[in-house]
């Protein structure tokens, strides 16, 4: 299928394992020359290297790190996905610390706020931009224990919503996508705490999680990145040029509600 973006430019952050990684592969199959950034610099490297694309370590939870970022890779992209984010601190919402707070909202909220406002103007001067921000499940369906990353994908989406609301009959189009417990590096680092904390297998781990903690997950296992990178790509498209101001679900039923 052609998604109709061959020459087109893209910024990718988090680029460099799961759901951002996925993506940049089928962005590359449909013509598009794509930046990876990432916070590892020796994941940078490895995967640029073997891409053959160009790779930039930047820590975008910060102005400074932005800054650098954007100095380094300039303003021309036509496409942005933004798929940087941390779970952060979990438990009571009452006692998360200000650090808590402060350290998911930086990396899954004010990281993505801070490239729009250098990447989206250019886009919006040439008339022609997609920007996707990987939110997720939480925006819809929150867990107290998570509050953290609730917050702050949420506010991720609000933001979305709002700059698509502002821009997009300008030829900016924003939308996001909203993954519920995919097979990434993030999640299989939750279930290795879970399994190490029950002193069970790295299986019983994920199946005692999708029983407890995601009952509306009706497909009863992880999703994969494979089928949450298509639904990016689409979004960055030409075939996408009717959506904007969306958050697109895969969720495998594990939100209950049909909002959101």
């Amino acid at each position: 299928m052609d998604l109709g973006i061959k020459g087109k430019t893209a910024l990718v952050t988090g680029g460099t394992g799961g759901i951002g990684l996925e993506t940049i592969k089928l962005l590359m199959e449909a013509g598009v020359a794509v930046t990876l950034t990432d916070l590892d610099a020796d994941g940078v490297a490895e995967t640029a290297d073997a891409l053959g694309i160009t790779g930039v370590t930047a820590d975008l939870s910060s102005v400074k790190g932005v800054h650098a970022l954007v100095n380094e890779v300039g303003t021309g992209f036509d496409i942005v996905v933004h798929a940087t984010g941390v779970t952060g601190g979990k438990g009571d919402p009452l006692t998360m610390s200000e650090e808590d707070w402060v350290d998911a909202l930086n990396v899954d909220f004010l990281s993505g706020v801070r490239l729009a406002r250098h990447l989206c103007p250019p886009m919006i001067e040439r008339g022609w931009g997609r920007v996707v921000f990987l939110t997720s499940e939480n925006v819809a369906q929150p867990y107290p224990d998570e509050t953290v990353y609730n917050a702050s994908k949420s506010a991720l989406l609000s933001f979305a919503k709002s700059v698509a609301m502002q821009h997009s009959g300008k030829g900016l189009l924003v939308n996001c996508v909203s993954p519920a417990f995919i097979e990434t590096p993030m999640t299989d680092g939750m279930m290795e705490k879970r399994a190490k904390e029950r002193g069970v297998s790295f299986d019983d781990a994920v199946t005692s999680f999708l029983k407890e903690e995601r009952p509306y997950l009706v497909l009863n296992r992880r999703g994969k990145v494979e089928e949450v990178a298509p639904v990016v790509a689409f979004l960055c498209s030409e075939l996408a040029s009717f959506v904007t101001g969306s958050n697109y679900r895969v969720d495998g039923g594990a939100v209950g509600s049909i909002n959101v």
